[in-house]
């Protein structure tokens, strides 16, 4: 053998759309689709996920009931809010502060609750909350991590795949 099989490795890899790290790739390549903003390869750990055609940079954040592994109950959603000291992959460089880098958040949730039903792939069994980052930084401040009934209390609403790319627009004009 002089190669290894890109295919192969892959599915080996990175086929499991149920495991954390490999759902989140997945939700930003979904609202990614959503935004037609797939043009450039992924860079991991840059400052944030995405960057719209009106140069709207996006945090995309995912979550879902059903896990990869055995579980007794269904997970919480849950999602990661903390400012960050960013790193931004075309000056190669850090902030010098910690903030929410993004403009806006697109928090994606896997909202089947049945194991033999789940299929990340199916886009309709996906919701989507977008918040301005401002909205999260007045609402709730210093807060690392938050709920879904955080989000929805502050007023935050559940919308549909074909919806993203207007809600984004808007909640950041």
């Amino acid at each position: 053998m002089k190669k290894i099989d890109k295919a192969d490795f892959w599915r080996w890899a990175h086929s499991d759309f149920l495991s954390n790290a490999q759902r989140g790739v997945l939700a930003e390549y979904i609202v990614g689709k959503a935004l037609n903003c797939l043009r450039e390869k992924r860079v991991e750990w840059d400052a944030h996920d995405l960057v719209t055609d009106e140069g709207i940079k996006v945090e995309v954040k995912s979550a879902a009931y059903i896990q990869s592994w055995e579980q007794k109950k269904l997970s919480d959603v849950r999602f990661d809010i903390g400012r960050k000291q960013s790193w931004f992959a075309k000056t190669n460089a850090f902030n010098d502060r910690r903030e929410r880098a993004a403009d806006v958040y697109v928090f994606c949730v896997l909202a089947e609750k049945d194991r033999e039903r789940v299929d990340p792939l199916d886009i309709d069994q996906w919701f989507f909350i977008v918040l301005p980052s401002e909205t999260i930084n007045s609402k709730l401040g210093e807060q690392k991590t938050v709920g879904l009934s955080t989000l929805e209390s502050i007023g935050a609403r559940r919308i549909a795949f074909a919806e993203l790319k207007e809600e984004i627009k808007q909640k950041k004009g």
